[in-house]
């Protein structure tokens, strides 16, 4: 990950289920206990009946890390760094979380928010935690350290050093998030990027896209993106190993990217990791295919590696044409097709709220979020991420629960600050529309539009919904107005004064109201913070 980039600052930490990891490890250590999770049980429930069918259930246990070694030897949290090499999927279809957890440990620095400073020596009592983040705010889950053992064998992920055990752990915190291993069973790669950065997420279809892949792969390297991507389905709705060796209905993680010398030419590679941690591609470029030994590159000995763990380098032409959609995630959204990460500003605008249903017919009624977009000649100078609330992920009904609409303000209206009037809203008014990409609790939309006045509607909900809506606003290039890096004043102060910001410290600002729980009453947060492309990614 970049090295100008940062974990989220004075973010709120959510104790998941109302427990307080410290407060119960003391109470462990002075009675001499290991924690026991009564709100995670070792029971058939927490794991889900959909991954126990077939199974013999005499034969499943619970078992902490020093029972499952024997007393051979002593377990680790992390031996030698945590690495994407240390995960092997088990019985659960969760590579889309498994994909984003091995991008993520790409940046050390930034994974070790996640997995917290912990160990089994120092102060054990059975009890871990690990943070997520959800609508808003980190959220942090405690868990025991009993983990299911089938016929004497992880019935999950399983650590490739025997006595490794932060993936194992926080694989189980993960489903204790979602409620059960089998809810992590099958999801969607955006959402577990997301829940593991707090970040935005862009989706490249690689067959309809028209850009440059390798461009894109390698900007978003430079700014140090996690990067994601995955596999159709095949004829059954499982997932088979194809004969060429790639996985149908699987994510993969994009690890690199790189032009190596081929015949004269430029090869242009990709390189990716199965987090079955093993089954790799078996066409042009995979290990021990006749290109390595045709190429006389330089740098062949450092990138070809003959490895069965699970990471293998493909061509560009071979990864558009097997896999569908790229997923890259950063802090705030970055440019891909520039060929490198170019110094762009962006504003980012939060707004917290909920709907409540029966209160939201109509535009009027709807809520309403007001904003401004500065003088730019770029495209894609907009992106809107709206992200639900956790109580919502029970939702049956497996579509978004939210829909909105974005609306140019006309000059006249512009002097109504808080909310539009229902003149406004006239039938022969023409939504303003982007590209896309959603799932059932994250939504991000692309736009290009021009400078002026805008507002958000959220004009209808099936259900009670909780949601944080950010507006990501890329700021005009500072060096046309001779700032060295400071916003041009004017474009500033108009900002301010169209969302009543009040500037405090540098280049942040905060404004918020607070009102009761009661119905149609909002929470409501705003934050303008000037950021760097290629920020900050948890």
């Amino acid at each position: 990950m970049a090295h100008n980039q940062q974990f989220p600052a004075k973010t709120p930490i959510i104790k998941f289920k109302e427990q307080d990891f410290y407060s119960l490890r003391d109470h462990c250590l002075n009675r001499g206990l290991l924690f026991e999770d009564e709100t995670f049980p070792a029971e058939t429930y927490s794991i889900g009946l959909q991954l126990l069918k077939g199974k013999n259930l005499s034969n499943l246990s619970w078992m902490r890390p020093k029972d499952l070694l024997k007393g051979k030897s002593e377990p680790l949290f992390i031996l030698e760094g945590a690495s994407r090499f240390d995960i092997q999927q088990g019985e659960a279809g969760d590579c889309w979380f498994l994909a984003a957890l091995g991008a993520l440990t790409q940046s050390p620095q930034y994974l070790q928010k996640i997995l917290i400073d912990q160990s089994f020596s120092y102060q054990y009592a059975g009890i871990f935690h690990f943070r997520f983040w959800r609508c808003g705010q980190w959220v942090e889950v405690v868990i025991d350290d009993r983990l299911p053992v089938l016929n004497n064998e992880y019935l999950f992920v399983k650590p490739r050093n025997k006595r490794e055990f932060w993936p194992c752990l926080l694989e189980k915190a993960y489903a204790k998030f979602h409620g059960s291993y089998a809810n992590l069973h099958y999801g969607y790669l955006p959402d577990a990027l997301v829940d593991l950065t707090g970040g935005v997420v862009t989706n490249i279809s690689l067959h309809s896209s028209s850009s440059d892949l390798m461009t894109m792969v390698k900007t978003a390297a430079e700014a140090g993106s996690l990067m994601t991507c995955s596999t159709l389905a095949g004829p059954t709705s499982e997932s088979v190993t194809m004969a060429n060796g790639l996985v149908s209905r699987h994510a993969y993680t994009v690890t690199g990217a790189e032009q190596i010398e081929y015949r004269r030419s430029w090869e242009y590679l990709i390189r990716l990791w199965n987090p079955w941690g093993k089954i790799e591609w078996r066409g042009r470029w995979s290990d021990w295919s006749p290109e390595w030994q045709e190429t006389h590159d330089q740098r062949k000995s450092q990138l070809y590696e003959d490895k069965d763990n699970g990471e293998f380098w493909m061509s560009c032409q071979d990864f558009r044409d097997n896999f569908f959609g790229l997923f890259i995630c950063n802090q705030v959204p970055i440019s891909l097709d520039h060929g490198s990460t170019p110094h762009e500003r962006w504003s980012q605008m939060m707004f917290k709220d909920h709907l409540i249903p029966g209160n939201t017919e109509g535009y009027q009624r709807g809520k309403q979020y007001i904003f401004s977009v500065p003088d730019s000649m770029e495209n894609n100078n907009v992106i809107m991420s709206f992200n639900i609330g956790p109580q919502n992920l029970k939702a049956k009904d497996r579509t978004f629960p939210l829909k909105y609409e974005v609306f140019k303000v006309d000059y006249q209206f512009q002097h109504f600050q808080d909310r539009l009037p229902s003149t406004f809203f006239s039938q022969f008014r023409i939504a303003e529309k982007g590209i896309v990409s959603e799932t059932t609790c994250n939504l991000t939309e692309c736009f290009s539009l021009s400078p002026g006045t805008y507002v958000v509607v959220v004009s209808e909900g099936r259900e009670a919904v909780e949601f944080l809506l950010r507006i990501f606003l890329k700021m005009p290039n500072s060096d046309r107005y001779r700032t060295s890096g400071i916003l041009n004043v004017f474009i500033l102060l108009n900002f301010i004064r169209t969302h009543h910001i009040i500037l405090c410290g540098n280049a942040l600002c905060q404004w918020g109201t607070q009102h009761g729980p009661h119905s149609g009453e909002t929470q409501r947060q705003v934050q303008c913070q000037d950021k760097k492309e290629g920020g900050d990614v948890a």
